[in-house]
């Protein structure tokens, strides 16, 4: 950021020369440079922001449920992929070691709730397995993760 020079060579509409007069600097700071960067910056943080979410490729089946209202903590999210590994968050966690980390987990957190993503393939007895690993881990508010859009039991389309 440059400062400018204001010259006082106007007096009352007619200009007067002097000799040795010296310009005084300007104290204005430019802001616009400022405001630039900062429009930048936020337009990053906007773009970035929804690729900060779990990331495992998982097929959710489609249901016409409503979302979850969100919490101010971040959701503990296990993950059932197609191949069968399970998922807390992105580490993949043996299914012999699943409760006990659940329960590590459940000491550090406030509240109960945590999300089930299970991939379509994935036969109801192996999430029904899962679902029970959660509350055996203390985890009793339990949210499976659908795509929404799916079919609604009437026979429409959502």
């Amino acid at each position: 950021m440059g400062a400018g020079v204001i010259k006082h060579d106007d007096v009352g509409g007619r200009r007067v020369r002097r000799r040795g007069r010296r310009s005084m600097p300007m104290s204005e700071i430019n802001v616009t440079p400022f405001v630039d960067v900062m429009l930048v910056l936020l337009i990053i943080f906007m773009v970035a922001a929804p690729l900060l979410t779990v990331g495992v490729p998982v097929q959710l089946p489609e249901t016409a449920a409503n979302a979850f209202p969100s919490d101010d903590e971040e959701p503990l999210t296990v993950t059932l992929t197609a191949e069968g590994d399970v998922m807390i968050q992105a580490t993949v966690v043996a299914r012999a070691d699943l409760i006990s980390r659940l329960q590590g987990i459940a000491v550090e957190r406030d509240g109960d709730r945590i999300f089930l993503r299970a991939d379509g393939a994935n036969a109801w007895n192996e999430v029904a397995q899962i679902m029970g690993a959660l509350n055996s881990a203390g985890f009793n508010n339990i949210g499976l993760v659908t795509d929404i859009g799916g079919p609604t039991l009437d026979g429409q389309d959502g």
